[in-house]
């Protein structure tokens, strides 16, 4: 069989306060917080996911808040930038957007022919919007604080710093089945995906780069996106024989993963397209309350103990 990377199926970085990282990734980008779990290795961290309103894969951002976390420092073997498509349109709206709630914003530059704005969320991960025709925006959230017309439709990909991008574009492109775009300098733009799916994966290479050090404000990993259990088999199947060493296939309740780490130190996920979100939540009130895998149930109380108080923004605030 074949089966195709999709392109990006989810990001996941880390944070420090919870509450913090909702007002921004709700009030001032405008995602829904489709899911409040919990982190699965670390039960008494949240696992926060936001996305479009339903969390296609594909649009879900998601986080682990360690608390009072200090931050991370930038360097080589990490995804050092998270890149979201917006309407070519919007580009004077998020200006003033982002402005309006006081955040430093660069831009707009120029990458690769197309306008991006750059920006620090609160822990310091580098957000971009870039302004393109690339993506769909497929769910809406009806209720959020960003008109449909402005609203952000998916990822459009990630930047990864490397001290040497040789062995990470091999596997990019022999295993992965990533395409080289373009150079320039120092980068290089990579597509990988199916479609109006498909993400731009940028490395820049710098043998000077110290080593990273991932805290608050780290991508801790990248998911790449398949449909079914079938493939997630498939893919396990390529990886080893590819001479890495990728994980058994894990659980996640809401998506089916395995996990490898690619030679250039960057932790590589893949990702079924189900179950999904509604699993265990109906679409009208996904995010609303915390929900756990049900093996994780009988310790409920002690893990409701063990995690600080957060709240959706009040709508009056999502505007």
């Amino acid at each position: 069989m074949t089966a195709p990377i999709i392109g990006i199926h989810h990001i996941t970085a880390m944070a420090s306060d919870a509450q913090r990282n909702i007002d921004f990734y709700v009030s001032v980008l405008g995602l829904r917080l489709v899911k409040r779990s919990i982190n699965q290795d670390a039960p008494d961290v949240y696992h926060l996911y936001y996305g479009d309103e339903t969390g296609t894969p594909g649009t879900a951002m998601t986080f682990f808040p360690f608390g009072r976390a200090a931050r991370g420092t930038r360097g080589s073997g990490e995804i050092s930038r998270v890149a979201f498509a917006v309407p070519p349109s919007s580009q004077l709206y998020w200006t003033q957007r982002l402005r309006s709630f006081g955040i430093a914003v660069d831009g707009p530059n120029t990458q690769f022919g197309e306008p991006v704005l750059t920006f620090p969320d609160p822990d310091g991960l580098l957000i971009e919007l870039v302004f393109t025709e690339r993506q769909t925006l497929r769910a809406p959230w009806k209720q959020g604080p960003v008109p449909s017309e402005h609203a952000i439709k998916a990822f459009y990909g990630v930047t990864m710093n490397l001290s040497d991008a040789g062995p990470t574009e091999e596997v990019l492109r022999d295993l992965l089945g990533a395409a080289i775009v373009s150079r320039e300098g120092n980068r290089m733009r990579y597509s990988i995906g199916v479609g109006d799916h498909a993400a731009m994966i940028d490395l820049i290479a710098d043998a000077t780069m110290p080593h990273a050090r991932q805290s608050a404000g780290s991508v801790h990993h990248i998911a790449w996106r398949v449909t079914d259990d079938a493939s997630e088999e498939y893919w396990r199947s390529k990886v080893e024989e590819h001479g890495l060493a990728p994980t058994e296939v894990i659980d996640r309740f809401y998506f089916h993963s395995i996990y490898f780490r690619e030679p250039g130190g960057i932790l590589y996920e893949i990702a079924t397209d189900n179950p999904g979100f509604t699993v265990d939540e109906p679409l009208e009130s996904l995010g609303s309350k915390l929900v756990l895998p049900p093996w994780y149930e009988v310790h409920r109380s002690a893990i409701e103990r063990s995690l600080p108080p957060i709240h959706l923004p009040e709508r009056r605030d999502l505007q």
